[in-house]
């Protein structure tokens, strides 16, 4: 059976998976849902002696319909293949009583790679079985990791561009490191002087403006999106659920069916939205906990209803989190709002309008699924130093924001027993500073950022990635910067228009 996608702002707007990976965004600036959430038929003991490979197979084809078995598992391995360092893809670390699912062995030692790096061969499959003949332009804001991630995914895949816009003093070093180090004839950087939100709604407006599209068509290009927004970012992030509650089942740690419960780092809400897909596709979880730092804007929502941006933007050490608009959120808004287009675009027009909107008190019920919590900056720093104090193992600060909240999780709730996977978001090399200040603050005293990626090499013991080694003497390839109000204008000049 064929699944198709719907636009969560007009229930008349309806395409294939493949049609929504192009468009990336739907039209009036809503986003592609499938029209149903397919199930899990698969029995435990056949997914528990899967590769990661295979698993990324059976689930992904229950969500892309329209590709063959061919073109999906020629996506599959060319995706996950040497660029990870492990031959686990997603390995399982066992520590202080919980699972650390480290997503971070790709390319760019990030979560991201997991999608990104299968999201190119995901679009430009897409766009032969559409038969597109235009140049497609991938455009997208990154709060830090998306924009390394995306651009190592789409630099010289021929018959694309990417355009990565960035807030100029809201990454860590390293990652802006990575960035305007990048290689790539069709590779394009620019850091905006102004936040990721505004990053993210200038991006939102140039998708959104028809003008613009029929200019980009004249010219021979289309946009597409490599954020989350993109229904070929979000179906491979739930493979790793999938993956992970096998491999616990495979090694013993949990019986058949036994429910777990899944932290998550939020900021966008793709991660988290996608280990809820896998839920409701049947993947025994019980609590999905959701975990924000000091910009705490979905902690509020789940405690009551409100979604409020209008608060003051928080410059924090996991500046991936630093987000005020969780687009991803949306989806998750038009499910409970029982999949009713006109319903989702009434709180979207409000967040655009007044900046908050107030669910139903119905709505509220079907939240049962989600524990909402926060933590400080001290109690993240608190909580990296304490892991690798008890246990000699180092977390970065994003991975350290949902250890913490699970701390308070089981506080608050007493539930100490259902197994917990935690999502490690990235390697503590990628926020080397912030990890050494929490482990020894003296340490960081006149130390450059690369002199403390060899101390944490050394007290870690682990090999310092290659991600890192690469850019170290990097050059600069990407220096442009521009205010909020110029990103069109910006695109234009990179494409020649």
């Amino acid at each position: 059976m064929e699944l198709v996608y719907t636009s969560t702002r007009n229930a008349n707007e309806t395409v294939t998976a493949s049609q929504a990976i192009l468009k990336g965004l739907a039209g009036e600036g809503g986003l592609f849902v499938p029209s149903e959430i397919p199930a899990l038929d698969l029995d435990l003991d056949e997914l528990a002696g899967m590769t990661y490979q295979e698993t990324a197979y059976e689930v992904m084809r229950r969500y892309l319909t329209d590709f063959t078995e061919e073109e999906l598992k020629n996506c599959i391995d060319q995706a996950y293949d040497g660029k990870f360092d492990t031959k686990e893809i997603a390995p399982l670390v066992s520590a202080d009583g919980a699972y650390y699912l480290e997503l971070f062995h790709g390319s760019t030692i990030a979560f991201k790679d997991m999608a990104l790096s299968i999201l190119p061969h995901l679009l430009t499959t897409s766009a032969k079985k559409n038969n597109v003949a235009n140049e497609i332009v991938i455009l997208t804001a990154t709060s830090g990791d998306t924009g390394k991630a995306a651009l190592a995914g789409f630099a010289d895949v021929k018959g694309t561009k990417i355009i990565v816009f960035y807030p100029k003093n809201g990454v860590s070093p390293i990652q802006e490191k990575q960035m305007v180090t990048q290689r790539g004839e069709n590779t394009f950087v620019v850091g905006i002087h102004g936040n990721f939100d505004e990053a993210q709604a200038g991006v939102k407006n140039m998708f959104s403006d028809p003008d613009l599209a029929e200019e980009m068509e004249r010219a021979g290009y289309q946009f597409s999106s490599a954020n989350s927004i993109n229904i070929g970012r979000l179906v491979p992030q739930i493979v790793y659920y999938v993956y992970a509650y096998a491999k616990l089942y495979a090694n013993g740690e949990i019986a058949k069916g036994e429910k777990i419960n899944v932290a998550v780092p939020t900021g966008n809400f793709g991660n988290i939205l996608a280990a809820f897909y896998a839920k409701q596709m049947g993947l025994p979880i019980a609590k999905l906990i959701c975990a924000s730092n000091e910009n705490k804007v979905l902690y509020d929502f789940f405690s009551n209803g409100i979604y409020d941006k209008n608060r003051e933007f928080i410059l924090t050490s996991s500046p991936s989190m630093d987000i005020l608009i969780s687009s991803n959120l949306e989806r998750l808004i038009y499910r409970i709002a029982g999949e009713d287009a006109q319903k989702n675009s009434a709180f979207m027009k409000k967040l655009s309008e007044e900046g908050r909107y107030e669910i139903t008190a119905e709505m509220k019920e079907q939240l049962s699924d989600f524990y909402g919590n926060y933590a400080s900056e001290e109690k993240t720093a608190q909580t990296i130093r304490r892991l690798y104090q008890d246990t000699g193992y180092v977390i970065d600060t994003h991975t350290a924001v949902a250890a913490a909240v699970y701390e308070t999780y089981k506080a608050e709730t007493n539930d100490t027993d259902t197994k917990t996977v935690i999502a490690s978001t990235a390697s503590p090399f990628k926020f080397t500073r912030s990890v050494m200040d929490a482990i020894d603050h003296n340490a960081c005293d006149n130390m450059t950022d690369f002199e403390l990626v060899d101390a944490l090499g050394r007290i870690s013991g682990v090999e310092i990635p290659q991600a890192i080694e690469s850019i170290r003497n990097a050059e600069i390839l990407h220096d442009t910067e521009c205010e909020t109000n110029q990103m069109q204008e910006t695109v234009k000049r990179f494409l020649n228009m």
